[in-house]
Protein backbone atom coordinates (compact mmCIF):
# COMPACT_ATOMS: atom_id res chain seq x y z
CA UNK A 1 0.00 0.00 0.00
CA UNK A 2 2.78 2.13 0.84
CA UNK A 3 4.78 1.66 -2.44
CA UNK A 4 1.44 2.05 -4.24
CA UNK A 5 0.59 5.73 -2.33
CA UNK A 6 4.85 6.25 -3.33
CA UNK A 7 4.04 6.14 -6.80
CA UNK A 8 0.89 8.62 -7.01
CA UNK A 9 2.83 10.89 -5.17
CA UNK A 10 5.75 10.42 -7.79
CA UNK A 11 3.12 10.78 -10.66
CA UNK A 12 1.67 14.02 -9.24
CA UNK A 13 4.03 16.05 -7.46
CA UNK A 14 7.57 14.72 -9.06
CA UNK A 15 7.27 13.77 -12.15
CA UNK A 16 7.06 16.66 -13.70
CA UNK A 17 3.78 15.88 -15.99
CA UNK A 18 1.23 18.10 -15.45
CA UNK A 19 -1.53 16.06 -17.52
CA UNK A 20 -1.10 13.35 -14.14
CA UNK A 21 -1.75 16.41 -11.69
CA UNK A 22 -4.45 17.58 -13.79
CA UNK A 23 -6.00 14.44 -13.62
CA UNK A 24 -5.02 14.06 -9.93
CA UNK A 25 -6.93 17.06 -9.12
CA UNK A 26 -9.85 16.59 -10.48
CA UNK A 27 -10.08 13.08 -9.56
CA UNK A 28 -9.42 14.14 -5.56
CA UNK A 29 -11.92 16.48 -6.01
CA UNK A 30 -14.44 13.88 -7.49
CA UNK A 31 -13.77 11.78 -4.72
CA UNK A 32 -13.95 14.05 -1.88
CA UNK A 33 -17.30 15.66 -2.70
CA UNK A 34 -19.15 12.19 -3.61
CA UNK A 35 -17.68 9.70 -1.32
CA UNK A 36 -18.43 12.01 1.26
CA UNK A 37 -21.80 12.76 -0.21
CA UNK A 38 -23.07 9.73 -0.06
CA UNK A 39 -22.08 8.66 3.24
CA UNK A 40 -24.17 11.66 4.16
CA UNK A 41 -26.90 10.34 2.16
CA UNK A 42 -26.83 6.41 4.20
CA UNK A 43 -27.64 8.43 7.75
CA UNK A 44 -30.11 11.14 5.68
CA UNK A 45 -31.58 9.49 2.65
CA UNK A 46 -30.73 9.74 -0.84
CA UNK A 47 -31.42 13.08 -2.78
CA UNK A 48 -30.97 14.39 0.38
CA UNK A 49 -27.38 15.93 0.56
CA UNK A 50 -25.95 18.99 1.91
CA UNK A 51 -22.92 18.54 0.74
CA UNK A 52 -24.29 18.45 -3.12
CA UNK A 53 -26.49 21.49 -2.31
CA UNK A 54 -23.70 23.73 -1.28
CA UNK A 55 -21.26 22.58 -3.78
CA UNK A 56 -23.51 22.91 -6.68
CA UNK A 57 -24.42 26.79 -5.22
CA UNK A 58 -20.90 27.91 -4.47
CA UNK A 59 -18.70 26.01 -6.78
CA UNK A 60 -20.50 25.72 -9.98
CA UNK A 61 -20.70 28.33 -12.89
CA UNK A 62 -23.82 30.20 -12.53
CA UNK A 63 -25.01 32.35 -15.78
CA UNK A 64 -26.93 35.00 -13.73
CA UNK A 65 -25.21 37.93 -13.50
CA UNK A 66 -26.39 38.86 -10.46
CA UNK A 67 -25.43 35.68 -8.77
CA UNK A 68 -21.94 35.75 -10.52
CA UNK A 69 -21.09 38.63 -8.76
CA UNK A 70 -21.05 37.32 -5.57
CA UNK A 71 -20.01 34.21 -6.72
CA UNK A 72 -16.83 35.62 -8.61
CA UNK A 73 -14.35 32.71 -7.74
CA UNK A 74 -16.88 29.83 -9.75
CA UNK A 75 -14.76 30.45 -13.28
CA UNK A 76 -12.53 28.94 -11.70
CA UNK A 77 -13.89 26.10 -9.40
CA UNK A 78 -15.97 24.60 -11.73
CA UNK A 79 -13.69 23.50 -14.46
CA UNK A 80 -12.83 20.94 -11.46
CA UNK A 81 -16.14 20.00 -10.83
CA UNK A 82 -18.24 16.92 -12.60
CA UNK A 83 -21.59 15.92 -12.66
CA UNK A 84 -21.25 12.28 -13.08
CA UNK A 85 -18.84 9.63 -13.27
CA UNK A 86 -19.09 9.15 -16.85
CA UNK A 87 -18.28 13.21 -17.07
CA UNK A 88 -14.93 12.89 -15.52
CA UNK A 89 -14.13 9.67 -17.27
CA UNK A 90 -14.13 11.22 -20.94
CA UNK A 91 -12.90 14.01 -19.96
CA UNK A 92 -10.09 12.74 -18.41
CA UNK A 93 -9.50 10.36 -21.30
CA UNK A 94 -9.70 13.11 -23.87
CA UNK A 95 -7.16 15.35 -21.94
CA UNK A 96 -4.54 11.76 -21.03
CA UNK A 97 -4.57 11.28 -24.59
CA UNK A 98 -3.87 14.69 -26.33
CA UNK A 99 -2.49 16.31 -22.93
CA UNK A 100 0.25 13.25 -23.55
CA UNK A 101 0.56 14.52 -27.06
CA UNK A 102 1.03 18.13 -26.04
CA UNK A 103 3.42 18.08 -23.78
CA UNK A 104 6.08 15.35 -26.11
CA UNK A 105 6.36 18.55 -28.68
CA UNK A 106 5.67 21.91 -26.79
CA UNK A 107 6.83 20.44 -22.93
CA UNK A 108 4.90 20.79 -19.85
CA UNK A 109 5.22 24.86 -18.78
CA UNK A 110 2.12 25.61 -20.83
CA UNK A 111 -0.22 22.44 -20.14
CA UNK A 112 -1.57 24.31 -17.08
CA UNK A 113 -2.36 27.51 -18.03
CA UNK A 114 -3.92 26.42 -21.16
CA UNK A 115 -6.11 24.39 -19.10
CA UNK A 116 -7.22 27.40 -16.95
CA UNK A 117 -7.70 29.68 -19.68
CA UNK A 118 -9.33 27.21 -21.61
CA UNK A 119 -11.76 27.20 -18.63
CA UNK A 120 -12.06 30.69 -18.21
CA UNK A 121 -12.90 31.16 -22.19
CA UNK A 122 -15.88 28.77 -22.13
CA UNK A 123 -17.27 30.40 -19.16
CA UNK A 124 -17.28 33.39 -20.32
CA UNK A 125 -19.13 32.35 -23.75
CA UNK A 126 -21.46 30.64 -22.19
CA UNK A 127 -22.33 33.54 -19.96
CA UNK A 128 -22.35 35.87 -22.62
CA UNK A 129 -24.71 33.76 -24.49
CA UNK A 130 -27.15 32.87 -21.39
CA UNK A 131 -27.21 36.85 -21.43
CA UNK A 132 -26.74 37.97 -24.95
CA UNK A 133 -28.53 35.35 -27.39
CA UNK A 134 -32.11 36.11 -27.61
CA UNK A 135 -33.00 32.18 -27.61
CA UNK A 136 -31.70 31.71 -23.92
CA UNK A 137 -32.60 35.55 -22.96
CA UNK A 138 -35.81 35.43 -24.02
CA UNK A 139 -36.78 32.93 -21.40
CA UNK A 140 -34.30 34.28 -18.81
CA UNK A 141 -32.30 30.67 -18.82
CA UNK A 142 -29.33 32.01 -17.13
CA UNK A 143 -31.65 32.00 -14.03
CA UNK A 144 -31.24 28.63 -13.09
CA UNK A 145 -28.75 26.96 -14.91
CA UNK A 146 -24.98 26.67 -14.00
CA UNK A 147 -21.86 25.11 -15.66
CA UNK A 148 -20.22 22.17 -14.40
CA UNK A 149 -17.03 20.26 -15.76
CA UNK A 150 -13.52 20.48 -17.48
CA UNK A 151 -14.82 20.11 -20.89
CA UNK A 152 -14.13 23.54 -21.89
CA UNK A 153 -10.75 23.31 -20.48
CA UNK A 154 -10.23 19.52 -22.28
CA UNK A 155 -11.15 21.25 -25.59
CA UNK A 156 -8.57 23.85 -25.47
CA UNK A 157 -5.42 21.27 -25.01
CA UNK A 158 -7.41 18.78 -27.76
CA UNK A 159 -7.97 21.75 -29.91
CA UNK A 160 -4.40 23.33 -29.24
CA UNK A 161 -2.66 19.69 -30.10
CA UNK A 162 -4.58 19.01 -33.14
CA UNK A 163 -4.09 22.75 -34.88
CA UNK A 164 0.11 21.60 -33.96
CA UNK A 165 -0.11 18.47 -35.54
CA UNK A 166 -2.42 18.48 -38.04
CA UNK A 167 -1.64 15.39 -39.54
CA UNK A 168 -0.86 13.55 -36.62
CA UNK A 169 -2.64 9.87 -36.91
CA UNK A 170 -4.21 7.73 -33.92
CA UNK A 171 -6.07 4.51 -34.29
CA UNK A 172 -9.51 4.24 -33.05
CA UNK A 173 -11.12 0.77 -32.59
CA UNK A 174 -13.55 -0.22 -35.13
CA UNK A 175 -12.48 2.95 -37.57
CA UNK A 176 -8.41 2.37 -37.62
CA UNK A 177 -6.30 5.41 -38.48
CA UNK A 178 -7.27 8.55 -38.30
CA UNK A 179 -5.60 12.18 -38.81
CA UNK A 180 -6.17 14.39 -35.46
CA UNK A 181 -7.24 17.39 -37.50
CA UNK A 182 -10.48 15.15 -39.01
CA UNK A 183 -11.07 13.32 -35.76
CA UNK A 184 -11.43 16.86 -34.05
CA UNK A 185 -13.24 18.48 -36.65
CA UNK A 186 -15.68 15.95 -36.02
CA UNK A 187 -15.82 16.58 -32.25
CA UNK A 188 -16.22 20.70 -32.72
CA UNK A 189 -19.53 19.97 -35.71
CA UNK A 190 -21.05 17.88 -32.98
CA UNK A 191 -20.58 20.08 -30.04
CA UNK A 192 -22.15 23.11 -32.46
CA UNK A 193 -25.18 20.79 -33.14
CA UNK A 194 -25.62 20.31 -29.99
CA UNK A 195 -26.11 24.12 -28.89
CA UNK A 196 -29.89 23.33 -29.71
CA UNK A 197 -30.16 20.37 -27.61
CA UNK A 198 -30.61 20.00 -23.73
CA UNK A 199 -26.95 20.37 -23.03
CA UNK A 200 -26.39 23.75 -24.64
CA UNK A 201 -24.52 25.37 -21.92
CA UNK A 202 -21.86 22.78 -21.90
CA UNK A 203 -21.70 22.85 -26.00
CA UNK A 204 -21.12 26.45 -25.78
CA UNK A 205 -18.46 26.05 -23.53
CA UNK A 206 -16.60 23.29 -25.22
CA UNK A 207 -16.49 25.93 -28.47
CA UNK A 208 -15.10 28.85 -26.37
CA UNK A 209 -12.17 26.29 -25.30
CA UNK A 210 -11.48 25.19 -28.50
CA UNK A 211 -11.50 28.79 -30.02
CA UNK A 212 -8.91 29.59 -26.89
CA UNK A 213 -7.02 26.66 -28.08
CA UNK A 214 -7.18 27.12 -32.09
CA UNK A 215 -5.58 30.78 -31.09
CA UNK A 216 -3.20 30.16 -28.98
CA UNK A 217 -1.69 27.91 -31.45
CA UNK A 218 -1.51 29.87 -33.99
CA UNK A 219 -0.28 33.01 -32.09
CA UNK A 220 2.57 30.72 -30.77
CA UNK A 221 3.83 29.83 -34.40
CA UNK A 222 4.02 33.42 -34.94
CA UNK A 223 6.20 33.72 -31.88
CA UNK A 224 3.63 35.02 -29.18
CA UNK A 225 3.78 32.27 -26.29
CA UNK A 226 1.77 34.80 -23.39
CA UNK A 227 1.04 31.20 -21.30
CA UNK A 228 4.48 30.78 -21.38
CA UNK A 229 5.47 34.46 -20.77
CA UNK A 230 3.20 34.25 -17.56
CA UNK A 231 4.63 31.01 -16.40
CA UNK A 232 8.04 32.46 -16.73
CA UNK A 233 7.14 35.06 -14.10
CA UNK A 234 6.44 32.42 -10.99
CA UNK A 235 9.69 30.93 -12.01
CA UNK A 236 12.53 31.55 -9.46
CA UNK A 237 15.24 33.66 -10.63
CA UNK A 238 18.90 31.77 -10.61
CA UNK A 239 20.96 33.19 -8.07
CA UNK A 240 23.97 35.07 -8.80
CA UNK A 241 27.21 33.04 -9.17
CA UNK A 242 30.88 35.08 -9.17
CA UNK A 243 33.26 32.80 -11.70
CA UNK A 244 36.72 33.81 -12.38
CA UNK A 245 37.90 34.86 -15.37
CA UNK A 246 40.87 31.92 -14.92
CA UNK A 247 38.59 29.33 -14.39
CA UNK A 248 37.13 27.06 -17.01
CA UNK A 249 34.88 28.86 -19.88
CA UNK A 250 31.04 27.88 -19.46
CA UNK A 251 29.86 25.92 -22.25
CA UNK A 252 27.68 27.72 -25.31
CA UNK A 253 23.66 26.99 -24.41
CA UNK A 254 22.54 24.05 -26.02
CA UNK A 255 18.82 25.58 -25.78
CA UNK A 256 17.22 26.20 -29.17
CA UNK A 257 16.56 29.58 -30.42
CA UNK A 258 12.78 30.33 -30.37
CA UNK A 259 12.35 31.73 -34.06
CA UNK A 260 14.33 28.14 -34.70
CA UNK A 261 11.53 26.29 -32.88
CA UNK A 262 8.88 28.44 -34.44
CA UNK A 263 10.18 27.68 -37.63
CA UNK A 264 9.97 23.32 -37.25
CA UNK A 265 6.30 24.34 -35.40
CA UNK A 266 5.44 25.86 -38.82
CA UNK A 267 6.75 23.46 -40.95
CA UNK A 268 4.73 20.47 -38.75
CA UNK A 269 1.43 22.20 -38.86
CA UNK A 270 2.01 22.57 -42.52
CA UNK A 271 3.65 19.14 -43.84
CA UNK A 272 3.69 17.20 -39.92
CA UNK A 273 6.04 15.76 -37.99
CA UNK A 274 7.36 12.79 -40.58
CA UNK A 275 8.55 15.70 -42.39
CA UNK A 276 11.10 16.88 -40.28
CA UNK A 277 14.77 15.99 -40.42
CA UNK A 278 16.47 14.11 -38.15
CA UNK A 279 18.45 17.20 -36.99
CA UNK A 280 15.41 19.62 -36.45
CA UNK A 281 13.72 16.40 -34.66
CA UNK A 282 16.71 16.72 -32.12
CA UNK A 283 16.11 20.47 -31.78
CA UNK A 284 12.58 20.39 -31.05
CA UNK A 285 13.80 17.39 -28.25
CA UNK A 286 16.29 19.71 -26.96
CA UNK A 287 13.52 22.77 -26.75
CA UNK A 288 11.16 19.87 -24.81
CA UNK A 289 13.76 19.07 -22.63
CA UNK A 290 14.29 22.60 -21.91
CA UNK A 291 10.79 23.08 -21.12
CA UNK A 292 10.43 20.67 -18.29
CA UNK A 293 9.71 21.54 -14.68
Amino acid sequence: MSTLWQDIQYKLLKSGNKVSLLIGINVIVYLAINATAIIEQLFTGFGNSTILAYTNEYLLLPAYLPKLLYRFWTPLTYMFMHAGIFHILFNMLWLYWMGQIFEEYLGNKRTIGLYIFGGLAGGLLFVACYNLLPAFASINTAAGVPLVGASASVMAIVVATATLLPNYTISLILIGPVKLKWLVLCYVIIDFLGIAGSNAGGEIAHLGGALLGFIYIKQLQRGHDWIGAISKLFEAKPKMKVVSHNGPQKKASTVPRQDEIDRILDKISGSGYESLTKQEKETLFRASNNNEG
